[in-house]
């Protein structure tokens, strides 16, 4: 090699060898990824509206996916997957949470509630349900099971003493059509019949 030549590896070179090695891990942590999936499951029992439901999951499925996916509880919106609108807001134990961050082995022997479980075993909408008819608070009606869920624990919770607290704590549900002032109408309507016992 001369003088003039220019010595290591180029840039070309460095390139290729980086693609060649990020692409092989890559592949490598698919593959660990399918062989996980393919041979982990643990039993779940999930008490949904009041029923028991025994299956074997990857540890790594959400609730909401088992609801929607394993149930066909299919109320439960999938909104973001990241915890920032609400759609998919069911109760675990009389609490609000976010199921698309929640794991299903988290929920396994605890109560969760959805839309679905909402109304009375005859068919009578819950006091929620009707208020949100009653005040149009809805459009699309996308959002409108997370935000019924939610309205329900926020009464339960005893955080719906005015529309300024309401809104407080329902801001973690989120009406793209904005339909906040029927839903606050709905919450402050229902909040009396509902009484902290839904």
């Amino acid at each position: 090699m001369s003088d003039d030549e220019p010595t290591g590896i180029s840039r070309r070179g460095f390139l290729q060898t980086g693609a060649l090695g990020g692409g092989a891990a890559l592949v490598g942590s698919q593959a660990k990824a399918q062989e996980a999936e393919a041979g982990t499951r643990v039993p779940v029992t999930l008490n949904v509206n009041g029923k028991p439901y025994e299956m074997m999951l990857d540890p790594r499925v959400t609730l909401l996916d088992a609801l929607r996916e394993r149930l066909d509880l299919t109320g439960t919106k999938v909104g973001c997957n990241h915890g920032q609108c609400g759609a998919c807001t069911v109760m675990i134990d009389g609490t609000r949470v976010n199921s698309c961050l929640t794991l299903a082995v988290a929920a396994s022997g605890r109560e969760v509630t959805t839309i679905e479980g909402l109304a009375s075993p005859n068919g009578d909408l819950h006091p929620m349900q009707a208020a949100f008819i009653e005040h149009d608070a809805f459009q699309c009606g996308y959002c409108t099971p997370g935000q019924i869920v939610s309205a329900v624990a926020c009464v339960k919770e005893g955080h719906a003493s005015d529309e300024a607290e309401i809104r407080e704590y329902m801001s973690g549900n989120i009406c793209r059509c904005a339909a906040y002032k029927g839903i606050v109408a709905a919450v402050q309507e229902a909040r009396d019949k509902i009484d902290g016992e839904a």
